[in-house]
């Protein structure tokens, strides 16, 4: 009797479906409480009660509006800025009513500021980290109108293959492997990943690469190292691509 050889799925369903675990643990996200005037995040309520979370991606535009409720709790939030795919690709301001799941978290965390107990500081961080991410899932459920990198998570089978290159970006990734990961023909993958994402699978790739690259140059690592990483031929392979992205040398980016 002959053998039978089936073949091996590119990944585990479940690992395609987890469209922010690659991106908490590539960009580090830290809460500092602040001052109202400082901080891009803020609650918002009356008395004890949050009653909205207002979220600003830089300092380009009011963080509260006239007329808002007061603000309960304050703080500066940084998610890897401008290198971080989806927090630079969120609307410049996320404001979010405290309902549904954000209610409890938000008036857990005005009671911890106010309260201060012995480990409030490492509290308000945890609470203030998970409300980021709530807010960010609220960001990628809810979709958006323009092509970018929230629209392509937001797609179902889209996001599969953004999370795929997200988990292994050294994979020499083909749009034939990408729109299987996908459930998709190639043809259609690459309509569809173009419409949503507003780029092709290898330059989306490609930038993903290199803000790797520069994350783990900026950490010291050898331009070698990095370059064999994320599947560049050479270092000159690399300092050509790191060069026309970010108009610098990578050695200029080891510390």
């Amino acid at each position: 009797m002959g053998s039978i050889f089936l073949k091996k799925p590119i990944m585990n369903p479940i690992e395609r479906t987890d469209r922010l675990s690659a991106l908490m643990e590539r960009f580090s996200l830290t809460v500092q409480p602040a001052d109202g005037g400082e901080a891009n995040m803020v609650v918002l309520g009356r008395g004890d009660v949050a009653e909205r979370v207002v979220l600003r991606r830089s300092g380009d535009c009011p963080l509260v509006a006239s007329g808002a409720p007061d603000v309960l709790f304050a703080a500066c939030v940084d998610w890897g800025g401008a290198l971080n795919p989806l927090f630079a690709a969120v609307p410049e301001v996320i404001d979010c009513p405290a309902e549904g799941d954000l209610a409890p978290l938000a008036t857990l965390l005005v009671a911890e500021h106010r309260a201060r107990r012995c480990g409030a500081a490492s509290v308000l961080n945890r609470l203030a980290e998970v409300i980021v991410v709530r807010l960010m899932r609220r960001q990628i459920e809810a979709g958006s109108a323009e092509p970018g990198r929230v629209g392509g998570l937001a797609d179902p089978q889209i996001s599969r293959a953004i999370v795929a290159m997200h988990d292994a970006p050294g994979r020499a990734w083909r749009n034939g492997d990408l729109a299987e990961v996908a459930g998709l023909s190639p043809s259609r993958f690459a309509e569809r990943f173009v419409e949503a994402v507003g780029q092709t699978p290898a330059a989306y790739l490609r930038t993903w690469r290199l803000t790797l690259a520069r994350q783990d140059l900026e950490r010291g690592e050898r331009v070698q190292t990095v370059a064999h990483r994320y599947a560049y031929g050479s270092s000159e392979a690399l300092g050509r691509a790191y060069r026309r992205a970010f108009g610098e040398s990578p050695a200029a980016r080891r510390v």
